[in-house]
């Protein structure tokens, strides 16, 4: 794959971005990032965009040109016209990839539709396939990296030491203050089962909420860290927190941040008590369960050890399947 090119269509949707470098990053190839930015007609219908660069700002167009890579990966259904339109500028040389459905207008112009099992897309196709959760960017040696940069910050903290990783309200559901005590609750059950020894390693998202951030960061004791969305002084120690938790918690609103946490080295526990996520991710967390990827963060949690524990990385088995792809 080394004398490949491959084009990952960033846009500003973190989540998207991030499922799409994982995989371009896990082909060990040359990756070139064209940054993707939206108009107002982004909004229209695919059927109507077609394979067109309509609904992106002149500055992305500018991008967009000669010479074409060998492959293009894109998340989302609003980056997928502009890889149709890849493809037919490059004369069909291009191969496209493109990670969650676009809807079924140009499906099979798409050279592989990456589709998480959760999504219950039920349709049969040689260039659709699935995975368990997203694809990511946390590999064992990315982990390495990672707790060599972040050791020294987190070595006065004593062991176990568990990561918390709270998100927060999602379109459809709240993240309430009665939840944002519940899970402070269950951590530090959780904390208990583990002898009421080591540490907390917080960081909380935008979606969090001012209320529901202040119950957490009081309502779990000493000694932690607590990074508070928006903090200035410091980088967001969320990826530092994955390589040296002994156990990690995550807040179950997130496909990324649940499929994420899965890669580390510790055992998960998700939170997402029954009606505070919708069909989807609640269809996501169980296929963690059943799989052993992931458990449940219960009202009484217990431990789980860590060569119990799963890892999962779906962006290393989409690479797979495009190195076949291209030969």
């Amino acid at each position: 794959m080394t004398d490949k090119t491959i084009w990952v269509l960033a846009d500003d949707r973190a989540g998207n971005t991030a499922q799409a470098l994982g995989t371009a990053e896990a082909l060990g190839a040359e990756i070139i990032v064209k940054k993707v930015r939206y108009t107002k007609a982004v909004v229209l219908p695919n059927v109507i965009r077609g394979s067109s660069l309509l609904g992106v700002t002149k500055e992305t167009i500018e991008e967009i040109k000669e010479p074409f890579p060998d492959v293009a990966i894109a998340a989302g259904r609003r980056a997928a016209p502009l890889l149709r339109y890849i493809k037919k500028q490059s004369g069909g040389k291009t191969k496209i990839v493109q990670i969650m459905f676009p809807g079924y207008f140009g499906l099979s112009d798409f050279d592989l539709v990456v589709l998480p099992n959760h999504d219950g897309c039920k349709l049969v196709r040689p260039n659709i396939m699935r995975t368990t959760g997203a694809p990511h960017r946390i590999t064992p040696e990315r982990l390495v990296i990672e707790k060599e940069k972040w050791g020294k910050v987190f070595e006065s903290l004593p062991v176990p030491r568990i990561a918390l990783i709270v998100g927060g309200a999602t379109k459809d559901k709240p993240f309430t203050t009665e939840m944002a005590q519940d899970l402070a609750n269950r951590s530090v059950a959780l904390k208990k089962a583990l002898g009421d020894q080591g540490s907390f390693l917080v960081t909380t998202s935008r979606r969090t909420g001012e209320k529901q951030e202040k119950i957490i960061r009081e309502a779990l004791p000493d000694p932690k860290f607590f990074y508070g969305w928006g903090n200035k002084e410091i980088e967001n120690p969320y990826f530092g927190f994955l390589a040296l938790a002994d156990h990690i918690i995550v807040t179950g609103d997130s496909v990324s941040m649940c499929s994420e946490s899965c890669a580390a080295d510790a055992p998960v526990y998700i939170y997402a008590p029954e009606g505070t996520v919708g069909k989807k991710h609640a269809a996501l967390h169980r296929e963690l369960y059943q799989n052993g990827y992931a458990v449940e963060l219960s009202e009484n949690p217990v431990p789980v050890a860590g060569s119990e524990h799963k890892r999962l990385n779906p962006a290393w088995d989409v690479a797979a399947r495009i190195k076949e792809m291209i030969g």
